[in-house]
């Protein structure tokens, strides 16, 4: 197994993560936030999905699949395009609706293009450093890990709350 192999396998748990945590719910449940502060659902997976369409266009040096691919005017969020949601306030948490099939639809495009990018990757394109603002300085690898352990974060979260929703119901 290769490096490439690894990343191909995290990646694609984060995707049946991504996929089991908007399962069986509806718009008004995704959107929902179980208190005024929370994220819900699908800002939980928007987000996620924003962030790694983010930062793997970055280091892949191609452009995001939410302008692309024409997500950002799907969604249709009073957000700017560039928004990945990160600082957000209550109000802003609130705003980001979507369906399940819109969420993994997006997440899915942003999986496929993670895809492209990571399986031509060898052991040492992984300690490329491309970030030296930090010490010590960030390389590929240590870049991929972190968005795969933010996703998997956020997806648990979405799945906490989907359990809570279906246990409501």
């Amino acid at each position: 197994m290769t490096s490439a192999d690894v990343l191909v396998d995290a990646f694609s748990r984060v995707q049946e993560a991504v996929h089991e945590a908007v399962s069986g719910l509806d718009e008004e449940q995704l959107a929902h936030q179980i208190d005024p502060e929370a994220n819900s659902i699908a800002w939980l997976v928007w987000h996620l999905a924003r962030v790694q369409d983010d930062h793997i266009s970055d280091v892949a040096e191609t452009e995001q699949v939410w302008l692309v691919q024409n997500w950002a005017a799907r969604f249709e969020l009073p957000l700017d395009e560039e928004d990945t949601g990160y600082g957000h306030d209550a109000e802003q948490v609130e705003s980001v609706r979507a369906s399940g099939e819109l969420l993994t639809g997006y997440y899915n495009a942003v999986h496929e293009q993670t895809l492209r990018f990571i399986t031509g990757l060898s052991d040492a394109d992984l300690d490329e450093v491309i970030d030296a603002t930090w010490s010590p300085p960030v390389t590929l690898g240590v870049r991929l890990v972190s968005v795969i352990a933010d996703d998997l974060q956020h997806a648990g979260q979405a799945a906490l709350l989907n359990g809570f929703l279906r246990r409501s119901a």
